[in-house]
């Protein structure tokens, strides 16, 4: 299975969105708040930019070399713009959602370490290339770096479908952040370990 090291390009970045908006179709969270097909189009695509798009430039996007899936980790030292991300979704998410969005995010923000970490912004595979291990691989990539630097590793995952596939992969759940009107995201971490 090929794994590939993508590049700042926009052909690289285009690839890659595309990848992640297809595998984010039936994410609880997401779609809660982009429920509206062509609004999910429309705006997942700039999401995951401004949540991933620092691993480009920080040579820590990876992709599947079917192209059918992708993982954005932002290493030690590099951060999401939490203004350009909060800005994007208070601009394209319903105004109606909005309080929903700052209990949600606000909450997920205090489990965020603040020791060096690296954080998978986001990673997912299409439906069409499900059950090939290549989430799998993806993860491994970016933990195999991650412990070169005996770094934690952090991760909110917006659908419990997935927890236990993080969990086999040593991340524990730390919270689980949500209510009655809105799907949960889970804070998860995994303790910082070293490969020989």
């Amino acid at each position: 299975m090929t794994i590939e090291e993508l590049t700042p390009s926009p052909v690289d970045q285009s690839r890659a969105i595309s990848a992640l908006t297809l595998a984010f179709v039936r994410d609880p969270v997401m779609r809660f708040f982009y429920p509206e097909p062509e609004a999910y189009l429309s705006h997942f695509p700039g999401l995951a930019r401004a949540f991933g798009g620092a691993a480009f430039e920080s040579g820590t996007a990876w992709m599947s070399g079917d192209q059918g899936a992708a993982a954005l980790w932002l290493p030690s030292g590099v951060a999401i713009d939490a203004e350009t991300v909060g800005g994007h979704l208070l601009s394209t998410i319903h105004e109606s959602k909005h309080e929903a969005l700052g209990r949600v995010y606000g909450r997920a923000a205090a489990y965020h370490p603040e020791e060096p970490h690296w954080y998978l912004s986001i990673i997912g595979v299409d439906a069409a290339h499900q059950g090939q291990g290549l989430g799998a691989r993806l993860l491994e990539v970016g933990l195999e770096r991650c412990d070169r630097e005996g770094a934690l590793a952090y991760l909110e995952s917006s659908n419990p479908a997935n927890l236990s596939f993080y969990e086999r992969h040593g991340f524990e759940i730390l919270a689980e952040i949500g209510g009655e009107d809105t799907p949960s995201l889970f804070p998860m971490l995994r303790s910082a370990r070293t490969r020989g």
